[in-house]
C-alpha cells in the first residue's frame, strides 16, 4: 500500500475522527525503566480506532454505490464505526449483530447511527451475523464493509500510525499492536516499515484466540476450531489473508497474553491511571511484561485500541484477574453432615485473611458427607499450600477445581 493512499485517507477521516493523543505514562515508564507512550484510540468519538477504517471505506463509495446502502456484521466497535459513518454521510446502513450482543452495545450503535441505520439481530455468533449480512448484500446489491480485510479499511486504520510518527519527537524503538482480524496491524506495518523501518513491531493476541500466532507458526492462514470470546475485540477464528501475508513478511514478533493478565491490566489502568480500556485495548500494555528486558531504556508505544468496556463485565474481569494472580481458588469441600461442621471449617481451616467468596451446598440426608463448591480468596499466593494442607488434615478436602477446565467453566 502506498503512503499516498494513507495520506489521502488521513484527509478523509479527519472529518469525523479526532487526532488522539500520544500520551507518556509515568507509572509504566517507571515500572519498566523505559519511555512508555500510549496511543489513546479509546478517546475517539466511538471509543475505538474502528471509526477510521469504516469512515474511509464508506466515504469513498461512488454515488451509485451509496444509493444501495452499506452492510456490516459486528458485535461491537466496527458496528459503531459504521453507524457513525452512515449518520455523518447520510447513507443508509444495515448492521447485523448476534442476538446475544449486550443491549448496551446495541443501544450505542443505534445512538451513533440514528435514523440512517437498521439493526438486525441474527443468530448466536458473529459467524451467523456475517452469513446473514452476506445474503442481504446479494439480495439488495449493497456494499459490505469488511471489518479488516479491505484495502480502504486498512488505509483508514493506518492513519493512526501516521499520527504516531508525527507526534513522537523521539525515535520509536518498539510498538505493541493488538491483533484481531488484522486491519490495524496491516495499517501499522504499511506505515512503519516505510517511514520508521528500525522500529520493532510486536503483534499481540489473547491466548484464547491465537489465530495469527498459529497461522504464522504453521506458515498457512488457518481457522481456529474454537475460541475464547472473552477478548471480544480480538477474538476471531481466522485473520484476513492480506494481514497474514504482511505479518509473515514484516512482523518482528508475535506473542500471546493470557486473559487473566489482560484483566489485571484493565483493573490497574482504571485504578492507577483513570483510563477505561476494553480487553482488546489492554493487550498492548499487558504484553510489556514479556518484553521487560528488551524495552529497558527504549522508547515504546502501546496502542490502546478501544475503551468500550461494559460495566456489567467488571465482576468477571476481577475474577479472572484474581485467578491469574493465584489469589482465588475453588474447591469441592466434603462437609460432615452434622451441626457445627461449617463453623469448624471457618475456625480451623481458613486462615485469618482468607475469605469465602462462593459457597454452594446441598444436604444429602442419607450420606455421611455432603459436597460443597467453595470459592476462597487469599491475600498472598503463598497461603495456598498451607490452606490445602489444613483441609486435608481436617478431612474436608475433596478436589481442586481451578485446574479442571470442564468443571471450572461453569464458575467463571
Amino acid at each position: 500500500m502506498h503512503i499516498e493512499s494513507i495520506e489521502q485517507a488521513k484527509s478523509v477521516v479527519s472529518d469525523v475522527a479526532v487526532k488522539t493523543i500520544l500520551q507518556s505514562n509515568k507509572r509504566l515508564s517507571d515500572d519498566y525503566g523505559a519511555h512508555i507512550y500510549l496511543k489513546r484510540e479509546d478517546l475517539q468519538p466511538v471509543r475505538s480506532f474502528k471509526l477510521r477504517g469504516a469512515y474511509n471505506k464508506i466515504a469513498n463509495l461512488s454515488k451509485e454505490q451509496r444509493v444501495s446502502g452499506v452492510v456490516c456484521a459486528s458485535a461491537g466497535n466496527h458496528a459503531q464505526g459504521v453507524a457513525l459513518a452512515c449518520q455523518k454521510l447520510g447513507i443508509k446502513g444495515t448492521i447485523f449483530m448476534p442476538v446475544p450482543t449486550p443491549k448496551q452495545k446495541v443501544n450505542q450503535v443505534r445512538m451513533f447511527g440514528g435514523s440512517e441505520i437498521n439493526i438486525q439481530l441474527v443468530g448466536d455468533t458473529y459467524d451467523d451475523a456475517y452469513h446473514a449480512a452476506q445474503s442481504f448484500c446479494k439480495d439488495h446489491k449493497s456494499i459490505f464493509v469488511h471489518p479488516f480485510d479491505d484495502d480502504q479499511v486498512v488505509a483508514g486504520q493506518a492513519t493512526l500510525a501516521l499520527e504516531i510518527i508525527e507526534q513522537s519527537d523521539v525515535p520509536i524503538d518498539y510498538i505493541f499492536v493488538p491483533i484481531g482480524g488484522g486491519g490495524l496491524i496491516s495499517g501499522v506495518l504499511n506505515v512503519f516499515k516505510k517511514l520508521s523501518p528500525e522500529t520493532k513491531i510486536i503483534g499481540i493476541e489473547p491466548q484464547g484466540a491465537p489465530a495469527m500466532y498459529n497461522s504464522l507458526e504453521s506458515g498457512v492462514n488457518t481457522s481456529l476450531s474454537k475460541i475464547d470470546p472473552f477478548v471480544d475485540g480480538a477474538a476471531v477464528r481466522k485473520v484476513g489473508d492480506k494481514a497474514f501475508t504482511l505479518c509473515k513478511s514484516y512482523l518482528d514478533d508475535m506473542i500471546l497474553v493470557s486473559e487473566g493478565a489482560i484483566c489485571q491490566t484493565i483493573l490497574k489502568m482504571y485504578n492507577k491511571d483513570a483510563i477505561i480500556v476494553e480487553p482488546a485495548g489492554a493487550m498492548s500494555v499487558a504484553a510489556l511484561k514479556q518484553y521487560a528486558p528488551q524495552i529497558e531504556g527504549k522508547n515504546v508505544v502501546c496502542l490502546i485500541c478501544g475503551g468500550n468496556n461494559d460495566i456489567t463485565r467488571m465482576a468477571e474481569i476481577k475474577e479472572r484477574a484474581l485467578l491469574e494472580a493465584q489469589l482465588k481458588h475453588y474447591f469441592i469441600v466434603r462437609f460432615p453432615q452434622r451441626a457445627g461442621a461449617l463453623k469448624e471449617f471457618v475456625a480451623e481451616v481458613l486462615g485469618p485473611d482468607d475469605d469465602i467468596t462462593f459457597f454452594e451446598y446441598s444436604k444429602k440426608s442419607n450420606r455421611a458427607n455432603g459436597p460443597a463448591v467453595v470459592g476462597i480468596e487469599i491475600k498472598d499466593k503463598k497461603h495456598f499450600k498451607p490452606l490445602v494442607k489444613r483441609m486435608k488434615e481436617k478431612g474436608f478436602y475433596g478436589d481442586y477445581i481451578n485446574n479442571k477446565p470442564d468443571l471450572f467453566q461453569f464458575l467463571i
